[in-house]
Formats: C-alpha cells, sequence, structure tokens
C-alpha cells in the first residue's frame, strides 16, 4: 500500500462512519503463515477494512515476516502491526500501531520499549500511527502481559481521564479493550470516552455477534476489532458468518454519521 494507512483510515471513517478490523496472530501453534493468508483474503471478501497483525506472546519475527508475506498474497487491504512486544515489528507491514499501554503499572510498556524500537521503526520506514492502548477489567492475557492496572469496569469516568490525556499527549487514536475470552467492554466506557475526545476510537475484544458489533458503535466506537471469532469460523465458514457483523456495523457506523450532521 503506497499511500498513508492513517490517511486511509480516516477518510474510510468520514465516509463511512465505522470501520471493521481483523485480526490475526501470527502464532505458529495456532495457524502457519498460508493459513493466515487465506483468512485473510476471506475477510477482505466479508467486508474488512484492514488487517491487524499481532498477538501478546509473539516470540519470531521471522515468522511475523513470514506471516504478513503470505496476507499481503490474498489481500489488498492495508497490514498493520498490533504489537506484543518488539518482536513482533516487522518492515513487511504498511504501518504499525506506535501503542503505549498508559495504565501499565511497568514504565516499560508506557515508554520503555518503544524508546528501544524507536530507531528500528524509524530506519524501516514503516509508518507509525501513534495509539493509546487501554486495557479495562478483566484484562486477561493482554493484561497479564503489559502488567496492567486494569480500569475498574464500575468507573467509566476513569477510562475516559485517560483516553483524554492520552488526545492531550498527541496521540492519533485510543484503543479500548477488556481483554479477549469473550470480555467485552462496558458500552458505558466508549459512550464517556466519545463525549470527551475527538479521536477515533478502536473497541477490541469479546465481540461474536452482530448485536455486540452493533451496541458498540452505537456507544460511540469508530473502528470493530474481531480477533477470536475469526480465527473460530472463518476458515469453517468462509466469512458467512463474519459478513452480516460487518454489515451491522458498517450500518449503525452511517446511521451514527448522519445523526451527526
Amino acid at each position: 500500500m503506497n499511500k498513508s494507512v492513517y490517511a486511509y483510515l480516516k477518510k474510510k471513517l468520514k465516509t463511512g462512519g465505522a470501520l471493521h478490523f481483523s485480526l490475526i496472530d501470527p502464532d505458529p501453534h495456532k495457524q502457519e503463515p498460508e493459513k493466515a493468508g487465506k483468512m485473510a483474503g476471506l475477510c477482505e471478501a466479508a467486508g474488512s477494512d484492514a488487517i491487524l497483525v499481532g498477538g501478546s506472546t509473539i516470540t519470531n519475527q521471522e515468522f511475523v515476516s513470514e506471516t504478513i508475506d503470505r496476507i499481503k498474497e490474498n489481500t489488498s487491504l492495508p497490514v498493520v502491526i498490533f504489537p506484543g512486544g518488539m518482536t513482533s515489528l516487522s518492515p513487511k507491514a504498511d504501518a504499525v500501531f506506535f501503542m503505549s499501554l498508559l495504565n501499565s503499572k511497568d514504565p516499560y510498556f508506557i515508554v520503555g520499549q518503544q524508546a528501544l524500537v524507536s530507531y528500528p521503526v524509524k530506519r524501516s520506514g514503516i509508518e507509525h500511527i501513534s495509539m493509546a492502548y487501554l486495557i479495562i477489567e478483566p484484562g486477561a492475557m493482554a493484561g497479564w502481559v503489559g502488567n496492567a492496572k486494569l480500569l475498574p469496569r464500575n468507573n467509566p469516568k476513569l477510562t475516559a481521564a485517560y483516553a483524554l490525556a492520552a488526545e492531550m499527549f498527541g496521540f492519533k487514536m485510543v484503543y479500548l479493550e477488556a481483554g479477549s475470552d469473550g470480555n467485552r467492554i462496558p458500552p458505558s466506557h466508549i459512550s464517556l470516552v466519545s463525549q470527551v475526545i475527538s479521536l477515533p476510537i478502536i473497541a477490541g475484544g469479546g465481540i461474536s455477534t452482530k448485536e455486540d458489533a452493533r451496541m458498540l458503535v452505537e456507544a460511540g466506537a469508530d473502528i470493530i476489532v474481531m480477533g477470536t471469532f475469526i480465527e473460530k469460523n472463518i476458515l469453517k465458514d468462509s466469512g458467512s458468518s463474519l459478513k452480516p457483523i460487518i454489515r451491522e456495523i458498517k450500518a449503525a457506523g452511517e446511521r451514527k454519521r448522519a445523526g451527526s450532521k
């Protein structure tokens, strides 16, 4: 992809109202690169807007690059690294979310590892999109790996405060999640965050039905990320279960955009 991924996403949000990202974990215990490539092609056919590549326990950078190569052979969508650490990086991707886990208890996940990879990212020429990453209870593996001070589910004001601080720091996007394994973000958090910031809000984790997706878009999410659902279903049904969910995301986004005019 030759043009800016961030500009592409902003344009699609402006014209469509809501987007869908498909998350593929480059983990050899889950799928080989060829399988990941086929999954990406089916995600594009189902209507997804971008492919995220990443996971919490990536250890093999060469495997990440090979996975991205196979994905690009099967889709024209932008491929963005959703890094779980330094070993997630690959110049083969179109962009990387340059993430800071703002509610980590360990400075390493807030700015430490970002400083360590800043020179490699700069030298690679890969587009870097600054993103604040916030993890809400219960957090699951992402919260454990990132040593997060989990944001309480019953206190959306705290999540909104962190998101507002992220905007004031100059981040371009905010990503909210509560961990995978069916742990969906409370809509109240998304709703309040959307009221206090103007940045695109990405929501992920625990989304498995069109009702889940619609609820989060109506609450204020701009981008819905799905990973576990795709991992379990995309090859089994060739995307037939993903298509109606993405259609619902797009329809809810259109209604939200029309209502804001």
